[in-house]
């Protein structure tokens, strides 16, 4: 059921005012999204934006079709459960586990570029 709301709440690219594009281009979704409700959401929201859908078909698609997109979003998500207090949500309030995640992300990036410079 949260496809959809996934799917409105991508925001859009920050862009030079001589480009137009607002959304990302492409969208691609994994196996478990190939039932009938999630491809008719997917066409419609892409229909809207004007990007390219792709959700991968079970049985037929093979598991490393998206792989090369994917492997960016579990890398992230790796890199974030190094932080034990995320991996085992201890606060009950919103802000806080909000508040963890972004002094995280600070950190991943702050130790991602004393490593590069």
């Amino acid at each position: 059921m949260a496809f959809e709301a996934v799917l409105d709440a991508i925001p859009g690219i920050r862009t030079p005012q001589r480009h137009r594009r607002r959304r990302p281009a492409k969208l691609h979704a994994d196996k478990a999204y190939d039932i009938p409700r999630c491809w008719a959401a997917c066409w419609a929201a892409c229909r809207v934006r004007r990007s390219m859908g792709r959700i991968a078909r079970k049985q037929i698609d093979p598991s490393t079709s998206l792989g090369r997109h994917r492997w960016v979003v579990e890398r992230t998500h790796a890199w974030l459960n190094r932080f034990r207090r995320l991996t085992i949500r201890y606060e009950r309030r919103l802000a806080l586990h909000e508040a963890f995640v972004t002094l995280a992300c600070a950190l991943i990036c702050w130790n991602y570029l004393t490593r590069r410079f």
